[in-house]
């Protein structure tokens, strides 16, 4: 009876969190569009790029645009996904248009650099917040994702494609600065979406060469409490071509706010440890540290 009390306690727990952050991001999104976006006729990429080059374009209302552009999306999600994804970003989606129909907020800045920076700034927020609670607000990454199963293109290369398009259309039907600066606008948006989404504690991939495996490998498992893969080598040359002989190397997963603790301890250990270090998009299960977004 207790264990199942204690998951209902943390589906609530998760589903609260979601929730704050699905409204975290819906509110910023709508600052970023009210506040600076809209009163100045600028647009980002993706989707809701899209919205907002067709409201400059055509009569039609963005509320509306921004539920007819996602409503593809969403139902591709549904398919490619999960039900509660699409009804949570269905919901999220119906509230931003709302937000943005009847909220008024004064321009905040007529400059077009600082409309473009803190545009893109807000908007990537609301972005970033939305999927953190399982979410989405701009539909072009469920597209990217179905497109990649489907051929040779990574989901990158098609939002890269996609934006280029976009970006282009907009330069000839309405004019090149405003183009330009839309494209600072979806660079702002875009790196405001990568911290949020993998934050300052960005997973790094460590490798470890050592005479000491032994004694790093016990650290790393005991004192840091993370998981770490013991890999054989085969022998190799040193720098001045001398025989090396065969070597353990430690891999482990450790968050970026982690790494001065590890190189620190190993550099007790081992001074002369070889080790390498390089950015990993995302994990799941090990004994990982979770990130404390998630």
């Amino acid at each position: 009876m207790g264990s199942t009390e204690a998951k209902y306690r943390y589906f609530d727990r998760q589903h609260f969190k979601d929730f704050l952050f699905v409204g975290i991001g819906v509110v910023m999104a709508s600052i970023g569009l009210k506040g600076f976006l809209l009163p100045n006729g600028f647009f980002d990429g993706g989707a809701m790029g899209m919205s907002l080059l067709l409201q400059i374009i055509t009569p039609v209302n963005l509320s509306v645009l921004i539920v007819l552009v996602n409503l593809p999306f969403i139902l591709l999600g549904a398919r490619q996904f999960s039900i509660p994804f699409a009804v949570k970003s269905t919901l999220a989606i119906f509230v931003l248009a709302f937000l943005v129909h009847w909220i008024e907020l004064p321009a905040i800045t007529s400059d077009k650099l600082l409309i473009a920076v803190f545009g893109g700034f807000f908007l990537g927020s609301g972005i970033g917040f939305s999927i953190r609670g399982g979410a989405v607000i701009d539909g072009t990454e469920v597209l990217a994702i179905s497109v990649s199963r489907k051929s040779s293109l990574t989901v990158g290369d098609f939002i890269t494609v996609f934006n280029v398009v976009l970006f282009l259309v907009a330069a000839l039907f309405v004019n090149l600065e405003t183009a330009m600066y839309s494209m600072l606008t979806y660079f702002s948006a875009s790196k405001t979406v990568d911290f949020i989404i993998n934050g300052v504690e960005e997973y790094l991939g460590v490798m470890i060469m050592s005479q000491l495996s032994d004694d790093i490998k016990s650290m790393i498992a005991h004192d840091m409490g993370r998981g770490v893969t013991v890999l054989k080598s085969d022998a190799g040359f040193g720098k001045n071509n001398e025989h090396l002989p065969d070597k353990k190397v430690l891999f482990c997963v450790i968050t970026r706010l982690e790494v001065t603790r590890l190189l620190t301890a190993i550099e007790k250990i081992d001074p002369k440890a070889f080790v390498i270090q390089y950015p990993i998009k995302d994990t799941k299960g090990g004994m990982i540290k979770k990130r404390p977004l998630h």
